[in-house]
């Protein structure tokens, strides 16, 4: 009995923790107004108006293109990248843009690993290849991130060390799209 109610324990604190977790994350880029400056007369106007339209394209997925201009090549810092590009939602589509190999470029491709230690040591052995070196060029390889879980994104090539030199690595976990529409 002690266990079941321990195992009930833990599993709420961890739902409590992993829904927290998300709720913060995706209000962080929210346009929060300057509570310095916070007109409490003018609450209701502005935060109780349920007339608001919700902005259909805030609820739609996006396409991301992986390191925005840069696109995915050797030495950039793709995991401060994905820091600074999130929150990522579900069924939102990662696309990853690289050039052909070629006499001047690298050759690349992406990996996904299957544990936080695999990608973290860069094991490429234990990862699966989802992109080969010619399906990024053009219009890019695209993979949308349709399940709510940790993915561990990287660059295969020379055994890892592109991976592991080449900063060509970073990790997503989704978050539920928010159902309220952002502030004006």
């Amino acid at each position: 009995m002690a266990t079941t109610t321990t195992n009930i324990v833990h599993f709420l604190t961890l739902f409590v923790i992993v829904t927290s977790s998300m709720f913060t994350v995706t209000m962080a880029n929210k346009d929060w107004p300057s509570f310095g400056n916070f007109n409490y007369t003018d609450w209701w106007s502005r935060f109780g108006n349920h007339n608001h339209q919700i902005n259909k394209t805030e609820q739609e997925p996006k396409k991301i293109i992986v390191g925005d201009s840069q696109n995915w090549h050797f030495g950039y810092n793709y995991s401060d990248w994905a820091i600074k590009s999130g929150p990522f939602y579900l069924n939102d589509t990662l696309v990853f843009k690289y050039d052909a190999p070629n006499a001047t470029s690298f050759p690349h491709s992406v990996y996904m690993f299957p544990t936080w230690r695999s990608f973290k040591n860069c094991d490429v052995k234990r990862a699966k290849m989802l992109a080969n070196h010619t399906q990024g060029v053009g219009e890019g390889f695209k993979f949308v991130l349709n399940k709510w879980k940790p993915y561990y994104f990287a660059c295969g090539e020379k055994n890892g060390l592109h991976c592991n030199v080449g900063q060509m690595k970073f990790t997503i976990i989704p978050m539920l799209r928010p159902l309220w529409p952002s502030w004006p």
